[in-house]
């Protein structure tokens, strides 16, 4: 009963090309039913007034016959008519057509549903508007034309050509407005399924990418613990390595390091947290790489926690970076603000081997980690390096225009990514 009940609840269809096509099936089952129903009422005085009342019932009950077939299997397939099957529904309206001068009177032929065969030839033209098949539609609709052209014969008068003319442009007109209403159905849902696949392919791509980004500096703090170590560098990368299994957690139950949930909070909104010690705790956890940290300038700034939460897997990721690949000696961090609601700029300054630091050669970890994570959270990022000559991070609070040369004694390799979406 429950699936009685659902079958023809037409608002609750899927907007997908299945669900087009079995809302056509319903629109053909009301189509060839409601010819039924109209043809019903005229069944018996159309027998009585026939030359021959038993071929007229043959004819009537094999229309009937078939209209009720065509809703039943369109209904069962949850699609319009097949080719072979269009074939033989065009076969049968134009015999019906053909047969109709020898079963009805010749007064009964217009205007009436005792002569149900012109209406019951426009039922199928409606319904064969499904039919994949072009030429089967094409061959069809004339040979229903010229089958109501024998329908019509040699006794109609001059008075009535108006209306012979009227009802085959109606069989015409018909015909294409079906057609164009099924094949624009139809490209509409090819449309929105391939929307739905493009979304779900662009949601998988920033699962993966989110996945990379919380992922990444856990990853890099295990492959830094199976390396050979001090006891004392081993302790503090078990520190970060329990930072970083609290944020991969928090992921994988779908809620942010603070515990709402991930993604929630947009920029701007919500919580703000000091920016100062967001900076200060990531500095700590690498006291080893002998941090100059000159943050006193940043006192009493507060940024929005989810940017709060991306500077600090950037800040953790560049001094990764420092860790396994710079050999510095030293790393200074400068903070810069005007005041507690003014622009601020972050300086990360390595004095290692350097890198050419062309973008599209960088790792996940510069490449989503800190450009991409601080850009989609409106900072600007811009990194200078040069082999030999160490490297620079700068963050800033908004975009600012690159300068066109660089100073002296700065390294000439710039990869810039100050425009902030």
């Amino acid at each position: 009963m429950r699936s009685l009940s659902g079958l023809w609840r037409v608002a609750e269809l899927p907007t997908t090309r299945a669900g087009v096509e079995r809302a056509f099936s319903y629109f053909t089952a009301g189509v060839r039913l409601g010819t039924v129903a109209q043809m019903v009422p005229a069944v018996q005085l159309g027998a009585a007034r026939s030359p021959h009342d038993v071929g007229y019932l043959v004819c009537w009950g094999a229309a009937a016959l078939a209209a009720v077939a065509v809703s039943a299997v369109t209904l069962v397939r949850r699609r319009p008519l097949g080719t072979t099957a269009a074939v033989l529904d065009f076969a049968l309206a134009c015999a019906l057509l053909v047969l109709g001068p020898l079963v009805l009177a010749p007064w009964d032929r217009f205007g009436t549903w005792t002569a149900f065969q012109p209406g019951y030839a426009l039922s199928v033209i409606i319904t064969a508007g499904g039919v994949r098949g072009t030429a089967v539609w094409v061959l069809g609709l004339c040979a229903v034309s010229v089958g109501y052209g024998a329908y019509l014969g040699g006794d109609v008068g001059s008075e009535m050509n108006s209306t012979v003319v009227g009802n085959i442009l109606t069989y015409v007109v018909y015909a294409l407005v079906t057609r164009m209403f099924f094949g624009y159905t139809r490209r509409i849902a090819r449309d929105a399924d391939a929307s739905r696949a493009r979304a779900a392919e662009l949601a998988r791509r920033e699962e993966e990418r989110r996945a990379q980004v919380m992922m990444h500096n856990g990853v890099a703090v295990m492959r830094l613990l199976t390396e050979q170590g001090d006891a004392v560098s081993r302790a503090r990368l078990v520190v970060q390595a329990e930072v970083e299994l609290r944020r991969m957690r928090s992921y994988l139950r779908g809620t942010a390091a603070g515990g709402g949930e991930t993604g929630a909070a947009a920029d701007g909104e919500g919580p703000s947290t000091g920016l100062v010690p967001v900076v200060r705790r990531v500095c700590e956890r690498f006291a080893d790489l002998n941090i100059d940290a000159s943050l006193d300038l940043g006192a009493g700034l507060r940024i929005p926690a989810a940017q709060a939460e991306a500077l600090e897997r950037a800040l953790g990721s560049l001094l990764l970076n420092v860790r396994a690949h710079a050999r510095a000696c030293e790393v200074v961090v400068h903070l810069d603000a005007a005041g507690p609601e003014a622009a601020w700029t972050l300086t990360v300054h390595d004095d290692g081997v350097g890198f050419d630091p062309v973008p599209a050669t960088f790792g996940v970890g510069l490449r989503e980690v800190v450009v991409g994570e601080l850009r989609r959270r409106g900072l600007a990022v811009a990194i200078a390096s040069a082999v030999g000559e160490g490297t620079t991070v700068t963050v800033r609070s908004r975009p600012v225009p690159e300068a066109r040369t660089t100073g002296p004694g700065r390294p000439t390799a710039r990869a810039a990514f100050a425009d902030a979406p």
